[in-house]
């Protein structure tokens, strides 16, 4: 069986790049990278996601340095600060390339596009069933095809898009939502109930701007801890390596929580 370590992933993002965006107002200084960030944690899963701060294609040196990782999941559409992504295939070709090189490469994921013009005029769901049979065939084996699903866009009509993907990834993007995270998780499983699923684990309350406190992280990691042992939630994806130097109480929570259970079978 494997163990819940092996189901932990970092959202690895350029260094300094969340610090770019004065809202979160995020403290000190980061100069750690996603590989130092999946040493740091003791994991060897990384979703590798561009920002406007970087990285920008050719991805060579970005897939050359996590090669140490076992498995990574490269953005096709990055962050809503990604101007170039602003087309009708974003870093896909990009990705198709470095897979063929990389085979820890294993699928690609679309970040921050259910909420804007990316998907009304640029990502609709035939748009997306074009972009995962590129994933099923074109790097010479099948590669999966990931997203981003906030809690700030439950109220969407969106189920046409998700029911596209092979994993969905749900984020609660303002901490005050986190008391109602699993009656949240609960009605998107029983939407999508061929799905696999994994929960974006902040460190700080970037929807807010501030920290969180010691009793919201622990409620997240408690909900988290119940479905992955119930067999509903695959993981988390831990968020991330662009604020894990910074000092944040949030930090040693999150190690001692991975010791307590990470070697723990599921």
């Amino acid at each position: 069986m494997a163990k819940l370590i092996d189901n932990i992933w970092l959202w690895g993002q350029t260094p300094g790049s969340h610090h770019v965006n004065p809202a979160y107002r995020l403290p000190g200084k980061n100069e750690m990278t996603p590989v130092q960030g999946c040493e740091f944690f003791g994991i060897d899963h990384c979703c590798r996601v561009a920002m406007g701060a970087g990285p920008f294609p050719p991805f060579d040196d970005e897939s050359n340095a996590l090669d140490s990782v076992k498995e990574v999941i490269w953005s096709i559409i990055g962050a809503g600060s990604v101007s170039r992504n602003e087309d009708q295939c974003g870093d896909l070709d990009e990705v198709i390339r470095q897979a063929k090189s990389h085979t820890n490469i294993v699928g690609g994921i679309m970040d921050d596009f259910l909420l804007s013009d990316r998907r009304r005029e640029l990502y609709p769901p035939e748009k997306l069933r074009e972009i995962k049979e590129i994933l099923r065939t074109a790097a010479g084996r099948p590669l999966e095809f990931w997203t981003v699903y906030y809690d700030r866009e439950l109220d969407l009509d969106v189920q046409k898009y998700l029911e596209v993907f092979d994993v969905i990834t749900y984020w609660t993007w303002y901490a005050e939502n986190l008391r109602d995270l699993e009656g949240n998780l609960e009605k998107i499983f029983a939407a999508n109930p061929d799905k696999r699923f994994y929960c974006g684990c902040y460190l700080w309350d970037y929807g807010n701007g501030k920290p969180y406190t010691r009793e919201e992280m622990q409620h997240q990691l408690d909900v988290y801890y119940k479905y992955i042992k119930a067999g509903k939630l695959t993981g988390i994806i831990i968020c991330s390596n662009c604020c894990a130097d910074l000092g944040l109480d949030t930090v040693p929570q999150m190690l001692s929580w991975l010791k307590e259970h990470g070697n723990e079978e599921i």
